[in-house]
């Protein structure tokens, strides 16, 4: 996708209008199902754009599917109500079809509660060595995935093609070339089943998505998720990120397969902060009055919605786990810090930043 320097009109209402940026994370988007359905009530916000990568792709693909889809029978407030719905659906059916690992233990008080960590369990550990003993082109060689089954039940590639001519909603989907290690970004008539995929392709558990005749692999490793469409292509001038995936740990880890889920942690964050260190780099040169101010477009304000006291908890494995009890712990926190923002700094959107690049992600640059 080659950036645009022009971007639609943005859509007349009362309520406050941004662009979303999703991270991708595996089950742990449920957390972004929860801020986007908080996001969607009547007294959220209005959505102009939506980058997403990976698992924030298949929700803002779910998403818009729903939006569409009301915005046809009944405009705007019936599309909201319809977005929550697809949204609701999509997780629900995920959950439903159980998780690989979600053995019960006993709490404090003697009741049974869901492991939501799953690292410790063999099955668990039996799976990572087989990924890293065997390809996924070894170990499934039908390229058998259930999720892609759920996303062809739950997402209309045609809404997600008109979405903006229809209700002024753009998405873009990022994935990697194999061949290249760039990121490619899917919109418009590029968008498809198959590029929802290939953001979410994890590269040592599912075959890579062949399209156009490049290969594709998740999109965390090139944008995850990426701002620059949402910049070049949209008229917001304010861009909330959904963060899931956490920039700290508090313990080094020691395992073999703790070490490699925590450097794939760091790879899927550092294109993130790449792109806002330039971001906000070129805003201090603004505030600096060292660029010229009428070059650029746009007067850009960043937000975000985070719990990474709430998520904490939760270590690389638990991505794996689609226990509906935890789907639904990850939603209510994601609902509730969407909830906090939105008490917060909902009249801070068209005005003001409400996130600090450098203090939150540049060590104070």
């Amino acid at each position: 996708m080659t950036p645009t320097p022009s971007a639609p009109t943005p859509p007349s209402s009362g309520r406050p209008s941004v662009d979303l940026a999703l991270q991708g994370g595996g089950s742990h988007g449920a957390f972004t199902w929860g801020a986007l359905d908080r996001l969607l009530d009547d007294d959220g916000i209005d959505i102009s754009g939506i980058s997403g990568t990976s698992s924030g792709g298949i929700n803002g693909a779910v998403m818009l599917t729903g939006y569409v889809k009301g915005h046809a029978q009944g405009g705007p407030e019936v599309a909201r109500r319809s977005a929550q719905a697809a949204l609701k659906d999509f997780w629900n059916d995920v959950s439903s079809h159980g998780p690989l690992f979600s053995p019960l233990t006993v709490d404090p008080r003697g009741l049974l509660k869901p492991q939501f960590n799953v690292d410790q369990f063999p099955g668990y550990q039996w799976m990572n060595l087989l990924t890293r003993a065997f390809s996924p082109y070894e170990f499934n060689p039908l390229n058998l995935n259930p999720l892609k089954d759920a996303v062809n039940r739950h997402v209309d590639v045609g809404a997600l093609r008109h979405g903006s001519k229809v209700c002024d909603i753009q998405l873009f989907v990022t994935a990697t070339s194999v061949r290249t290690g760039q990121a490619r970004i899917f919109t418009g008539d590029e968008l498809s089943i198959d590029a929802l995929m290939a953001s979410a392709c994890l590269p040592l558990a599912f075959q890579a998505v062949h399209i156009d005749g490049e290969d594709y692999w998740d999109g965390g490793y090139t944008g995850n998720p990426a701002f620059y469409p949402l910049i070049y292509n949209t008229a917001a001038e304010d861009i909330l990120l959904i963060k899931i995936n956490p920039l700290q740990r508090d313990s080094t880890p020691t395992r073999s397969i703790d070490i490699i889920d925590r450097l794939g942690e760091l790879t899927c964050n550092t294109s993130m902060i790449a792109e806002l260190r330039a971001i906000a780099f070129v805003q201090r040169l603004l505030k600096e009055e060292k660029l010229e101010r009428s070059r650029y477009r746009k007067d850009l304000k960043l937000h975000m919605v985070a719990d990474d006291d709430g998520l904490a908890p939760y270590n690389p494995s638990s991505k794996s786990n689609s226990d509906a009890a935890f789907v639904q712990h990850l939603h209510d926190l994601g609902h509730a810090a969407a909830d906090r923002w939105l008490q917060a700094h909902r009249q801070d959107v068209g005005v003001r930043s409400s996130l600090d690049i450098a203090q939150t992600f540049l060590g104070a640059l």
